[in-house]
Formats: C-alpha cells, structure tokens, sequence
C-alpha cells in the first residue's frame, strides 16, 4: 500500500462517521416523529429579553429567538395599555435571531415599568424595570462614574489589605502556618461565592447559550492553566528557594481574585446603569470593607521570607492592580455593554483559580503528609478564614 492509499483511507475512516451521522438526521427530519409533531402540535415560542434601554421618551428592548420555533411579534405592553413600537430587522425572528423594539413611551424617573411582549399566537414574555432610570451613554462623565466605582470597590481596599503585611510579619513564625490556613479559608469562602454568583447569573443568559457550559469551561481553563503555571514554578522553585515560591503564591493569588473582581464588576456596573441599586452607596461601601480580607490573602503567605518591606514595595502595588483593577474594567462593559455570557465566564475563571491556589497553598503546608494539615493551628486559621469572609459579606448583603 503506497502512501496515498494510505491518506485516502485514514480520511474515508475519519469521515465516515459524519455522513452517516447526516444521513441519518436529514432521514429523522424528513420522515421521523418530529415531522409528526410539526403538523399536530402547536409551536413553542420563546422569546428571552435580554436588555431594556431607556432614553428620553423612548424603550428599547434588546431581545433574541431563544427557542426552536420563528416567532412573530404581535403587540407591546406597557403598564397595562399597549403601545405602537418599531421592530427590526423584521416583526418575525427565526430561532437564535436577534432583534430590537422600540417605543415611544413617557416614561417617568424612578417609576416601576413592566412590559410584556405578545406573540402572534398569545404567548407573552416579559420583564420588568424595578426603577426607571436613564441608561447611560458612554461619554466621560459615566466613564470617571464607572473607574471610581471600581477603585472604591476594588483597588482601593485590596491595597488597604496590603498594608497589613508589617503587622502578620511580627508574629511569631509559629503563626505562619495559621495565617497560610487563614488565607485558604478566605480564599475557599470567596471561591464558592464566584461560583453561586455565575449559578444565579444563569437566569439572566438565553438557555441556548448553555450557561452551566460556560461555567465549566472557564473554571477548568482557570484550574488546568494554573495548575500548569504551579507546576512549572515547583520545579523552578527547587532551584529558587521558598522566597520565589511565596511570590508566585503572592502573583497567583492576586490573579485569581482580580478575575473574581471583574466578574463583580460587571455585575455591579449593570444593576448601577439599570437602578437596581436602590442602595448603590451602601452597596459599594459594603464591598470596600469586604475586599480589604482580600489583601490580607495576597500577603499572608509572604510574611516569612520578606526581611525589607520597602524593598518589596514593587511586588505589593503590582499585586494590588492585578486583584483590584479588573473591577474597573468590569464596571465599565457592566455599565455600557453588560452580558450575562462574560460575567459568568469569569467568575468561573476567578473560582477556578481561586480552588486551584487554595490547593497550592495546602499541598506546599503537606509537605507530602496531607494528615499534617489537620492541626489545631490550621483548623483554627482555616475557620477564622471563613467566619471573616462570611461576617464581612453581610455588609454586602445589606
């Protein structure tokens, strides 16, 4: 057998499969039930609202076909009384098409607003504002709005936590083990916080997106990579010492709450724009005093190999933008171009990088003897950890 014959059969034997598998869903679609169930039963519409837009005098609903079925727009109703309103590209969506309506509508600040859209065949979808408000514009004012938000929320404390690092370094070095389990206590609280909020974000996303797949592939993009960063540094820091090894835990750390912050920020930055933060300073003062436990993350594990603080100084700032500056980012495509999709994806990624240091941290305490861990020491840091990240989340919740 020469070596074309060899290539056309390895491309018959991988191509096989997909034509019979075409074959048999053209076969299915032609002759199968579902052409039964065309004809008998009445079509499923669902039609998923995904932003509403508020101008002067003016509602612009952003919407797409989420379901299998095209779906014809037959009416607009606003606050019980139906309205005129302009679509496009057309009154019919073909399944995943996008559209836009809008309607002239008066629509007074701070009022409720429920609109509820109508099918040709009386299936309604709706959504409600809870505060009418103006969506912003992306013009500078909003813009310094949105990057003080984030410094507030996020940069600002993170580098407050920070400065705890002179302090943790005049313990004891008996105290260094329960400031290691401290900082995986914040760090799983804070992990599994990121993953509750990409869960409850779900319902904002179209099911065709799949949003649990999104999550699983971010929090397994975020494990698998660092976890392949991790294990690269150990074997540099067989060479390097345990000063390099604390830096790197330092570096990952910041990494994975600045992705976890950009997810926040998103989600902030869309419920300021809509007014769904009818509390927005309180919110925001809540956040700064929780994220401060986030710098103590960052540092804890650095207390034992810094000698000179100052000498150090480059490494802390540097850390504290990586943790606290996605948040401005966040804030910013939250309060102009909010997708459901991207704070999911994201906080998927904070979690995941998140458990996978929170691993490094335990496996490098181990030392190989993981029964080790269990000290009372360690218990206690480890609960301390959680206690301060759940008493700190309920100025959040507030």
């Amino acid at each position: 057998m020469d070596e074309t014959q060899a290539k056309s059969r390895f491309v018959i034997k991988a191509i096989l499969p997909l034509l019979l598998l075409a074959i048999l869903l053209i076969f299915f679609l032609k002759f199968g039930p579902l052409g039964v169930l065309k004809s008998t039963a009445p079509p499923v519409e669902n039609i998923f609202i995904q932003k509403t837009i508020l101008s002067p005098e003016y509602i612009t609903l952003e919407f797409i076909n989420d379901g299998s079925e095209p779906v014809t727009i037959a009416q607009v109703l606003i606050n019980d009384a139906y309205w005129k309103f302009a679509i496009e590209p057309s009154a019919t969506l073909q399944p995943l098409e996008k559209g836009t309506i809008k309607v002239f509508y008066p629509w007074v600040e701070g009022d409720f607003e429920a609109i509820t859209l109508i099918s040709r065949n009386g299936v309604t979808f709706e959504t409600e504002v809870e505060v009418a408000t103006k969506t912003p514009i992306f013009n500078r004012s909003y813009v310094k709005t949105f990057v003080l938000l984030g410094l507030y929320v996020g940069v600002i404390p993170v580098l407050i936590g920070l400065l705890w690092l002179p302090f943790l370094r005049l313990l004891r070095a008996r105290w260094y083990d329960f400031l290691l389990a401290l900082t995986v206590g914040l760090l799983i609280f804070l992990g599994f916080d990121a993953l509750a909020e990409s869960f409850e974000l779900i319902g904002n996303l179209p099911q065709v997106y799949n949003g649990i797949g999104i999550i699983l592939i971010g929090f397994l993009l975020a494990v698998l990579t660092l976890g392949a960063i991790s294990y690269k540094s150990e074997q540099i820091e067989k060479k390097r010492g345990e000063f390099h090894q604390a830096l790197v835990f330092g570096y990952l750390i910041a990494l994975g709450i600045g992705l976890h912050n950009m997810g926040e920020g998103l989600a902030i930055g869309s419920a300021y724009a809509v007014g769904e933060v009818a509390l927005g300073s309180l919110l925001v003062i809540g956040f700064m005093i929780h994220n401060v436990t986030e710098g103590v993350a960052i540092v804890a594990p650095l207390t034992r190999v810094i000698k000179n603080v100052n000498h150090f100084m480059l490494h802390l700032i540097l850390m504290g933008i990586i943790a606290g500056a996605p948040t401005i980012i966040g804030a910013l495509l939250g309060g102009f171009s909010y997708s459901a999709a991207l704070a999911i994806f994201f906080l998927a990624i904070g979690a995941g990088a998140i458990f996978d240091v929170s691993f490094d941290i335990m496996h490098y305490m181990a030392k190989g003897k993981w029964t080790s861990l269990f000290t009372i020491t360690n218990v206690l840091g480890f609960l301390v950890g959680l206690v301060v990240m759940y008493v700190t989340g309920f100025l959040v919740a507030v």
